[in-house]
């Protein structure tokens, strides 16, 4: 068991330190002013379901199957809430985020290897956000892709703008975002005319996914875009920005308030990647373009074949706010993970610019090789580097949100822990049939 910390140590500990319990919540309020108080953590998470690369994979899967992957989209979404409720949990409960929950609980060199595990999971993340915008540059601007991905290396000064406006200022902007995004992928619908009864059908799972090598690549790409690593470090450390008191009443409705904060907002990111998908199978499958895996061609597509002109347009508009959107989240889950595992703090330009120069390099190389064609591929490959991450941050999560020692009376109850057990036993497994189909295949 590690040592018990004294207070400075304490202090070095704290997550997010310059934001930690910065936002009041008002005390004997009534359940919709101290639910206002914690909204905004799951928005910031909820981000990290929607980014470009979800567009990737859930574009390639509705044009190649129609609505069949819908059903992999809702158990996904679910899964997140289940996930994302447990990494809010450990914030709450045990005051740690997952990243210094790891470092404190298990040998450094198991620590080292989860940290270096959770960074390409990231770089991966970046990749997406750094292809999705760039291409969303070039969809709106005419700007060449590869000085569209260098170009990107830009955002970090949008960062450290929002930074001085404080935490609460962040969330509103990156939810003003979400609602952009949600407002676009609604006109889409709107014009698209999609057969909802065969949407409400493909939300039923299909045993298709699993002996499809093509279909089971899609959907865990699909996964690795939904369930994301870093958001469960994310999670874990943002949910500390509040105030809250010490004693375990208001811990417990500090953690119903959080849990429906995420739950609401995942909500969200439900409709959204299920609109893009639904758009693809409504717009491209039904007329036989089948192939259609470029954002791009999607992109080019989509005016002629709904026959509005604007529809183009709104689809790069609501791109370009995902991948600005996404590199905000990104920039705080790297500097959680960073400071967590190894007590390091750099300076937020610099760990910007870290990430997103490793995330350019593959981009660039990419691009030059495959062509424009390419950024896709990359981004769908980078969703599935994801998912193969995923287990090193559920199975620590579940376990510590499990232990008692750990969370004492805020430990997860046996029957969450015994789904949340499910979940990763599912990841795990799904993870392991998609390597020997494509081995094998």
């Amino acid at each position: 068991m590690a040592a018990r910390m004294t207070p400075p140590a304490a202090e070095l500990m704290r997550s997010l330190p310059e934001v930690h319990a910065s936002i009041r919540v008002p005390e004997g309020a009534g359940f919709w002013r101290r639910l206002f108080a914690f909204v905004g953590p799951g928005w910031l998470v909820a981000v990290g379901y929607m980014d470009p690369g979800n567009w990737a994979t859930d574009i390639a899967g509705g044009s190649a199957f129609g609505y069949t992957l819908l059903s992999v989209i809702l158990l996904s979404n679910l899964m997140a809430i289940i996930l994302q409720a447990l990494s809010a949990r450990l914030g709450i409960g045990a005051g740690l985020d997952l990243a210094q929950a790891c470092r404190q609980q298990y040998s450094r060199p198991v620590a080292l290897v989860l940290w270096v595990l959770c960074e390409i999971a990231i770089i991966a993340c970046d990749l997406a956000e750094v292809l999705g915008t760039a291409i969303a540059l070039k969809l709106l601007f005419g700007m060449p892709l590869v000085l569209g991905v260098c170009v990107t290396a830009l955002d970090v000064f949008l960062i450290l703008a929002l930074q001085r406006y404080g935490f609460r200022r962040l969330e509103a902007f990156v939810a003003s975002l979400l609602i952009i995004i949600a407002s676009c992928f609604a006109f889409e619908l709107a014009w698209a005319g999609p057969d909802w009864s065969a949407a409400a059908a493909g939300l039923i799972p299909s045993t298709e996914i699993v002996s499809n090598p093509a279909m089971l690549y899609i959907a865990i790409g699909i996964l690795g875009a939904t369930v994301m690593p870093h958001n469960l470090y994310l999670h874990s450390a943002i949910v500390q920005t509040r105030a809250v008191g010490k004693e375990i009443a208001e811990k417990r409705d500090a953690l119903k308030m959080a849990t429906i904060d995420s739950t609401v907002s995942l909500g969200l990111a439900f409709f959204i990647n299920a609109a893009i998908l639904i758009l693809a199978a409504a717009t491209f499958h039904v007329a036989g373009q089948t192939e259609v895996a470029e954002i791009e061609e999607a992109h080019r597509l989509l005016a002629p074949m709904l026959g509005v002109g604007g529809a183009s347009v709104v689809f790069a508009i609501a791109l370009l706010a995902s991948g600005q959107n996404s590199t905000v989240t990104g920039t705080l889950a790297g500097q959680i993970v960073m400071e967590g595992f190894l007590h390091l703090r750099l300076p937020m330009w610099l760990r910007r610019l870290i990430t997103r120069g490793l995330a350019i390099i593959p981009a660039v190389i990419g691009v030059m090789l495959a062509g424009d064609s390419g950024a896709t591929q990359l981004l769908v490959l980078s969703q599935v580097v994801l998912s193969l991450q995923l287990p090193f941050a559920v199975l620590p999560l579940v376990a510590f949100t499990g232990s008692r020692r750990l969370m004492g009376p805020l430990a997860a109850p046996i029957w969450l822990v015994t789904l949340a057990w499910g979940i990763a036993a599912v990841i795990v497994a799904l993870n392991g049939w998609m390597m020997w189909s494509l081995t094998v295949g």
